[in-house]
C-alpha cells in the first residue's frame, strides 16, 4: 500500500495575515498587558502639547463643579447632580427659587441651598477676575514662552471661570479633563490645543502638581479637599522643588469646612504649616499675593541665575517647559 501524502501536500495552506504592530493593536493596548504604554501615554502626549504650546508653567484653580454661574439673563442658578456632571440634580436638592424661599412646602435643605447658590456664583465671578488679572499680567511678562498659565479640571464651575478669564484677557489656559462615569465635557472656554482628557487620576494629578508655581482653591467638595490636602502634604514634606504660592478662597467657607488651629492644638501639624497657605476674599487681594509670591520666588530668582551664568534664553530651552520637578 503506497504511504499517504502528508497534508501539507495535499491542500495547501492559506498564507498567514501580517500580524498588526503592537502599538497599533487595539486588543493589546486596552488589555492590562498596555496599561503601562497607557499610562506613559498620558505622561508623553500632554509634554508633546505643552512644548509644542512653550507652556513653561502654570497657576492651578480648584472649585466646585457643581454649580451653575449666573452671569446672564436668561441662566438660572442650578446644582448639578455631582461632580463631572451635565445634568442637574433631582427637583428636591436644587436651591429654592426666590418665589419659593418662603413657601411652608420649601425644604429646609433648598431653603438654605437658595444662600449657597448665591454665595458659589460670586465665587464664579470672583474666579473669573482673578484669571483675568491673572492672564493679562502674564502676558505682560517678557518672555519667550507662556508664564503662569492658568490650569483647571476642564469642567464647569469655578473651573470654567477661570478658563473663562484667561479666555476674556486673551491668553491661553489649560484643562485636564478626567473620564468619569458622568458626562463631564469640557468647557469652551479652554484653548483647544491645551484640552486634555485623562483615564488615570494620578496622571492628571501629576500634572496639575508638575508645572504648577502657584495654586488657588475655590469652595469645593471632595475632589477639591482632595486635591488641595495632597499638594499641601508634598509641600510640608518637601517633595517639591520650587516653591508654590498656595491661595485658599472664601475664608467664611473655609473656616466653616475645616479648622486648622485644632490640628495644630492637637499637635496632628505643626504650627510653621499654617504659612503653607494664606486666606484670601478678594479676586484684587489674591491677584497681588500670586504676583508677589510668583516674582519673588521665580521671575527674580531666575533672572539672577541667568545674569550671572551671562546666558540668555536659547530656543532648546524655548521648545521645552521648565519643569517643576520633585526631590
Amino acid at each position: 500500500m503506497a504511504a499517504e501524502e502528508p497534508a501539507s501536500e495535499k491542500t495547501p495552506l492559506t498564507p498567514l495575515p501580517k500580524a498588526p504592530l503592537a502599538y497599533e493593536n487595539p486588543a493589546f493596548l486596552n488589555s492590562p498587558d498596555g496599561r503601562i504604554i497607557r499610562i506613559l501615554a498620558e505622561y508623553s502626549e500632554p509634554l508633546a502639547h505643552f512644548r509644542r504650546e512653550r507652556i513653561q508653567d502654570t497657576v492651578v484653580f480648584f472649585g466646585s463643579a457643581r454649580f451653575r454661574p449666573l452671569d446672564e439673563a436668561n441662566r438660572q442658578l442650578e446644582l448639578l447632580a455631582n461632580t463631572g456632571s451635565v445634568r442637574p440634580a433631582p427637583p428636591e436638592e436644587q436651591p429654592a427659587g426666590s418665589h419659593e424661599v418662603h413657601r411652608e412646602d420649601t425644604s429646609e435643605l433648598r431653603r438654605k441651598r437658595a444662600e449657597a447658590a448665591v454665595e458659589m456664583a460670586r465665587y464664579y465671578e470672583d474666579a473669573r477676575r482673578l484669571a483675568f488679572l491673572l492672564t493679562q499680567w502674564s502676558m505682560g511678562l517678557k518672555s519667550g514662552r507662556h508664564r503662569f498659565v492658568v490650569t483647571t479640571g476642564g469642567g464647569p464651575g469655578i473651573m470654567e471661570a477661570a478658563n473663562r478669564g484667561a479666555f476674556e484677557a486673551g491668553g491661553k489656559s489649560v484643562g485636564l479633563n478626567i473620564q468619569l462615569p458622568f458626562e463631564q465635557t469640557p468647557n469652551r472656554y479652554i484653548t483647544p490645543s491645551l484640552n486634555f482628557e485623562f483615564h488615570y487620576f494620578f496622571m492628571r494629578k501629576y500634572w496639575f502638581a508638575y508645572l504648577s508655581k502657584a495654586l488657588v482653591v475655590f469652595p469645593g467638595g471632595f475632589g477639591t479637599l482632595d486635591e488641595m490636602f495632597e499638594l499641601l502634604t508634598l509641600a510640608q514634606t518637601n517633595k517639591l522643588s520650587k516653591q508654590r504660592t498656595v491661595l485658599i478662597y472664601g475664608s467664611s467657607y473655609w473656616k466653616q469646612v475645616l479648622n486648622f488651629d485644632v490640628l495644630v492644638d492637637k499637635g496632628l501639624i505643626a504650627p510653621k504649616d499654617r504659612d503653607l497657605f494664606q486666606m484670601v476674599d478678594t479676586p484684587e487681594e489674591a491677584f497681588r499675593l500670586l504676583k508677589d509670591g510668583l516674582t519673588q520666588n521665580h521671575l527674580i530668582p531666575e533672572a539672577e541665575r541667568q545674569a550671572k551664568a551671562g546666558i540668555a534664553e536659547d530656543e532648546e530651552q524655548l521648545l521645552r517647559p521648565e519643569i517643576a520637578g520633585t526631590r
